[in-house]
């Protein structure tokens, strides 16, 4: 498990995917080690595609208990895609966490991959928050593999555009690394803009 914080209320952890098989290593960008966000929007404590890593399991649940009790805010789960249910079960279960997909104040949505995936939009810390359409790459974002979609990459492209409208400084990405600054930049490069 690694955890960072990103910005004042604004962290990224990730864990190893406990179905994750060595069969998968490199699999057109699928690794073992995902990406989850906690963040502390005004009325709510933001848990996106939360993971309670299987390697450091009882020390993430320490954390969280002590976040959440500090924070002193209802828990709300997002997912950015519906197979990342990881741990949200367990989460809601814990902290009594909505489910529903109601949004927090802080939080805006906007939908990609024929509304397959659900990019969300925090606009205090500029950060947009991607589950698999955006991955992490050696040179900032690259887009998912065209298998990994319903449609086309240029579909993808057509639907991802209307983010750099956003003033985006940072990519929390669920597959690779996070880009922390410069993320419009790193974005457009991704859409070939």
């Amino acid at each position: 498990m690694r955890v960072q914080e990103v910005a004042p209320g604004l962290w990224r952890w990730t864990g190893l995917h406990p179905d994750w098989k060595p069969a998968d290593a490199g699999r057109e960008g699928w690794e073992q080690e995902v990406g989850c966000v906690y963040y502390e929007a005004p009325d709510a404590v933001v848990l996106v595609d939360p993971l309670a890593p299987p390697e450091d399991e009882e020390r993430f649940w320490e954390a969280l208990d002590r976040d959440v009790e500090r924070a002193d805010k209802p828990v709300r789960v997002l997912l950015t895609v519906s197979w990342h249910g990881r741990s949200a079960e367990a989460v809601a279960k814990r902290y009594g966490a909505a489910t529903d997909g109601t949004l927090p104040n802080g939080v805006e949505v906007h939908t990609a991959a024929a509304g397959e995936e659900t990019a969300y939009w925090l606009p205090a810390h500029g950060a947009l928050v991607f589950g698999d359409v955006v991955l992490g790459a050696d040179d900032g974002v690259r887009l998912c593999p065209e298998s990994w979609l319903g449609g086309t990459l240029d579909q993808l492209k057509d639907e991802l555009r209307p983010l750099l409208d956003l003033p985006v400084e940072r990519l929390l990405v669920s597959h690779g690394e996070p880009v922390l600054e410069s993320g419009r930049s790193a974005l457009e490069r991704a859409l070939d803009v």
